[in-house]
């Protein structure tokens, strides 16, 4: 199967979720009033998204490659984040498991894709 647009990438559903979820807590009244909070666990999410499209968009494999680096280094952030919203009390438990569970889920797609771009310029030298 081709990929022809970064749309049809599942690491990109998959992130594309996860922003969603991000956005839902974050339109709180108890955690919107945390401004610094929530750019930043929304500027993380997403940023998963945009580097994984940009990383497509990429010329080169390598080029991409850095890219999805960046959008799984993101993931990191956003499960560092909802640690700090847990411990805030702006996040209950289960909404917690459930949004860093899809984190751990763009996250491990990511990396695939990052081992399989690795593997083609590996090929190719």
């Amino acid at each position: 199967m081709t990929i022809d647009r970064f749309e049809d990438l599942k690491c990109w559903q998959e992130a594309r979720i996860l922003r969603k979820m991000i956005s839902r807590i974050t339109q709180k009244v108890n955690v919107k009033k945390d401004y610094v909070f929530c750019n930043q666990i929304r500027s993380a999410a997403l940023s998963i998204m945009s580097n994984i499209a940009e990383g497509f968009e990429s010329s080169t494999d390598k080029e991409s490659i850095n890219f999805l680096n960046y959008a799984r280094r993101s993931c990191g952030e956003v499960r560092n984040d909802l640690y700090a919203g847990l411990d805030n009390g702006y996040i209950t438990e289960k909404e917690f498991r459930e949004i860093y569970d899809q984190s751990c889920i763009a996250g491990k797609l990511i990396s695939g894709f990052i081992s399989y771009l690795r593997k083609s310029v590996k090929g190719n030298n």
